[in-house]
This record gives structure tokens, C-alpha cells and sequence, in this order.
């Protein structure tokens, strides 16, 4: 048993000195207060790193098929006002979404920019429950009114009751109404006159559209949009105006939902019209990404960045569409955001190497000092040193 533990002495890789031998200096004080300093400040450090999550990134292949693109946006004219303004979506599929109605929130702003009035309502005058009679009197609870379309009827069994049922079926026949004084709804709702009481106003317009992932574009233009021969057009004679004031403050704009760390470039842009009218045209290029946090919740969303264009009214050949576009493309790499917790043995690891390294390196340090301050003292001791 003896010889068993005289072998294990012998494999003590740290022999011990008597006390009586101990050189104790005031530079070796002074190294171990500095050392045990730096130690503590990096043990915190790494504590700090391993009590918070870490994130890790990397690029796929977008393989998702089928999807939907919510696009979430909050955007106010101080110019324009709410009953000309009409959004339309549209993409590379052929699928279209003109004069966009649901899921968008107007809001009436007078010139200081305050709120007038909040509807959730379509583009141009308001539908009146009781609608007017021909004969300018009001519809009564045993009457049937069923107003004309002015030739835009698709039946003989359509009806337009209201001015915006006329302008809706306009629209969907490609036509466009230059005077609405001459509608009989339109005159009696008061349309051209609810247009000039609002001059003056702004709109701010927010909420969202679910289109499909693929590129495409949407914008908001006055006027109602419908299709002729095959281009897309804006129904502007309505409202006898001749330019448009398009100024336009971004208050958010995002594809899909928020995720921590996500920088939507176009929140907060500002862009003032200079010119009687004009195209704004925005390039978006949205990456799909995918955010799980520590729980293992995913979260699917985008990020994107912009070019910013504007096109005067009057290109030459052709006159542009007053109005705001937001044209936007799909990368075919998706960003994978993951986070993830640093394991316990990782922390023990960078914690032994710290307290290791730093040991190791002050006592490097601490002997080239104290034997050169014991050279020097020699020298001087003999006379050598000058």
C-alpha cells in the first residue's frame, strides 16, 4: 500500500515549495491584482453570453410553394383625399384585386393633419341605405327601387341604386365616366359636390392585403381602376381635376409579421411632390425568413430592401399614371434565423481557458520582470550597470 502512494506522489505535477521559500514582490502584487481584474471582468463577460440566447444564421433555398404574402402598410397623403384614393393589387399570375375595399381603414385628415373621420368604406361616395327614388323622393318599406346603370348592365335584372354601383358597373365594362352630373345617382348623392368638400383634405389609409407569393405590384392612384384593351387604367375625368398632389408620408410598411431584429426600410420615408403630377415608383426585393426563438416558435416573414424612382408627369411619348407603386420581386434564398442557448460544458470550457490563459500569461509575466529586476540589482551591485 506504502509503495502505491509513493508512486502516485510521484505523479504530482505540482510539487510543492516550503514557505520559508516564497520571494513575495511588489510587482508580482501588483500583476495578480491586474490579472484577478481582467479575470472576473471576462468570467462575467462569458456568464453574460451564456445566460442570453445567440443567434444563428444561414441561407436556404426557398423551396415554400402555394404561400400567401401578407403585405401590411400605413401610408398618409396630406393632398389627397380619401374619395379618390383607391388601391389596386395585382401580380405576374394575372390575378388582379382593383379598388381594394376590405381589411383597409381610411381616415379623413383635415390640412393640420388631424383625424376628421375614421370608415371602413369604398373608394369615392358613401352607399345610402335608403336609397333615392327617381322622382327624387325616398324609398319607401313596400317600394322596390331598382335604379338604371346607364347601359353598363351586365342582365336586364341589374340594378344600380347608389352613384357608386354606377361607377362600379363602369368599371367593370371598361368604361369611363367623364360627368357624373349626368348619372341621376351621382347628381342626387351629391358626388361632384362631396368631391369638392373634401378638397383640401389628406387620407391616411392603412391595413393589408394577402396577395399571392409571387412578383408582383400594387399601388394607390386616384379614380376607379378598370381594364382597356388590356391596360390598366384610372378613371381620372370624374373628378375634373388636372393634377394630383401625391406627396406621401410611409408611416410603416411590412411583409408578413414582426420578428425581433427586423428593419423595415421604408417606415417613416417622407417624399414631397414637386411637380403637378408624377409616378412614385418603389423596387422592393422581399427575402423570406424565418425566425425560431429558443421555445422552437417560427415565425414566417420577410425582410426587404428598396430603390426609390419618381417619373414626372409627362414622360413624352406616353403620360404616366399619377399615383404610388410599390413593384415587388421574391429572392429565391430564404434567411433562417435561429436562436439557441450556449451548452453548460461550452461555458466551462471558455471559463477554464480564461481563468488558464490569464494565469499562465501573468506569471509569464511576472517572472521577466523579477528576473530582470534581479539582473539590473547584480549590475549595479558589480558597477556594470550605467
Amino acid at each position: 500500500m506504502e509503495g502505491i502512494m509513493s508512486k502516485l506522489r510521484n505523479l504530482d505535477a505540482y510539487p510543492k515549495i516550503n514557505e520559508d521559500f516564497y520571494s513575495r514582490t511588489l510587482s508580482g502584487g501588483v500583476i495578480t491584482l491586474a490579472s484577478s481584474i481582467i479575470m472576473l471582468l471576462l468570467f462575467f463577460s462569458e456568464l453574460r453570453l451564456y445566460l442570453h440566447s445567440v443567434t444563428e444564421t444561414k441561407l436556404v433555398v426557398d423551396t415554400s410553394r402555394g404561400e400567401t404574402l401578407r403585405i401590411n402598410f400605413d401610408v398618409t397623403f396630406p393632398a389627397l383625399p380619401c374619395s379618390i384614393l383607391s388601391l389596386d393589387a395585382m401580380d405576374i399570375s394575372g390575378e388582379q384585386h382593383l379598388d381594394v375595399k376590405h381589411d383597409i381603414i381610411k381616415k379623413r385628415l383635415d390640412s393640420h393633419g388631424n383625424v376628421i373621420e375614421t370608415r371602413q368604406e369604398g373608394i369615392g361616395a358613401p352607399k345610402i341605405e335608403k336609397p333615392l327614388q327617381r322622382h327624387g323622393g325616398r324609398l319607401e318599406h313596400n317600394e322596390t327601387y331598382c335604379g338604371s346603370c346607364f347601359g353598363a348592365e351586365a342582365s336586364d335584372d341589374d340594378c344600380c341604386n347608389s352613384c357608386e354601383d354606377v361607377r362600379e358597373a363602369y368599371r367593370k365594362k371598361g368604361w369611363a365616366l367623364s360627368n357624373p352630373d349626368l348619372i341621376d345617382q351621382c347628381k342626387r348623392e351629391g358626388f361632384l359636390q362631396r368631391i369638392k368638400d373634401e378638397d383640401g383634405e389628406g387620407c391616411n389609409v392603412y391595413g393589408f392585403l394577402e396577395v399571392n407569393k409571387v412578383a408582383g405590384n400594387f399601388h394607390f392612384a386616384p379614380g376607379k381602376s378598370f381594364q382597356q384593351s388590356g391596360v390598366h387604367v384610372h378613371d381620372l375625368l370624374a373628378f375634373q381635376k388636372d393634377s394630383f398632389n401625391l406627396s406621401h408620408h410611409i408611416n410603416r410598411l411590412s411583409y408578413g409579421d414582426y420578428f425581433p431584429g427586423v428593419v423595415n426600410p421604408l417606415d417613416n420615408v417622407h417624399w414631397i411632390q414637386e411637380t403637378p403630377s408624377g409616378m412614385y415608383q418603389y423596387f422592393i426585393k422581399v427575402v423570406p425568413t424565418v425566425y425560431t426563438d429558443v421555445n422552437g416558435h417560427a415565425i414566417q416573414s420577410n425582410q426587404f430592401s428598396v430603390t426609390e424612382h419618381f417619373r414626372t408627369g409627362d414622360v413624352g411619348r406616353l403620360q404616366s399614371l399619377p399615383g404610388v407603386f410599390f413593384f415587388y420581386d421574391l429572392s429565391p434564398i430564404k434567411v433562417t434565423f435561429t436562436e439557441e442557448h450556449v451548452s453548460f460544458l461550452h461555458f466551462l470550457t471558455n471559463v477554464c481557458a480564461i481563468v488558464g490563459g490569464i494565469f499562465t500569461v501573468s506569471g509569464i509575466l511576472d517572472s521577466f520582470i523579477y528576473h530582470g529586476q534581479r539582473a539590473i540589482k547584480k549590475k549595479m551591485e558589480l558597477g556594470k550597470f550605467n
